[in-house]
């Protein structure tokens, strides 16, 4: 599946804001190339691809109705947007459903449910980690607490020279 027009509408909706673009682009870069190496199906990649452009879709929101972009507000302001713009762009109702979904929990670590939730996850950890500057003794402990795919370890691994 294609998700140009997607991409598109998130780096205009991000529109002067070019570390929330970069970093979107980065962490849909790292799902894909999870997904496929851990062998998903087209649909439940095609889903972790949209997911992962818009997963941080709730940051402009939640600075403009609380002043700040923590995970509990981004969840809570991203899963609704996230549903409009993809069903504005011809996005099925299952997939906008699951995405909001994964919108809505992405900065929830326990009981990830399904392999787009766990692989989004540790694509958006692979870019922060590398993003906030963190050390491969941070990485270490992330790796031990969240990564459970072999492809997302291998990454890391490499990442951090682990």
């Amino acid at each position: 599946m294609n998700h140009n027009a997607l991409l598109d509408e998130m780096i205009r909706y991000e529109a002067g804001v070019p570390g929330r673009i970069q970093h979107l682009l980065k962490v849909h870069a790292f799902s894909k190339l999870i997904g496929e190496e851990e062998g998903l199906d087209e649909e439940t990649l095609a889903t972790l691809e949209a997911a992962s452009i818009v997963h941080d879709i709730g940051i402009k929101p939640a600075l403009e109705k609380y002043g700040s972009s923590a995970g509990p507000y981004q969840e809570k302001e991203g899963a609704p947007v996230a549903r409009e713009m993809l069903t504005r762009l011809g996005y099925d109702e299952k997939r906008a459903e699951r995405v909001a979904f994964l919108v809505g929990h992405h900065h929830t670590y326990t009981a990830t449910h399904g392999p787009d939730y766990q692989i989004l996850v540790e694509a958006d950890f692979l870019v922060n980690l590398y993003e906030n500057g963190d050390s491969k003794e941070e990485a270490l402990s992330v790796r031990e607490k969240i990564f459970k795919t072999e492809a997302g370890k291998k990454i890391l691994n490499n990442m951090f020279e682990i």
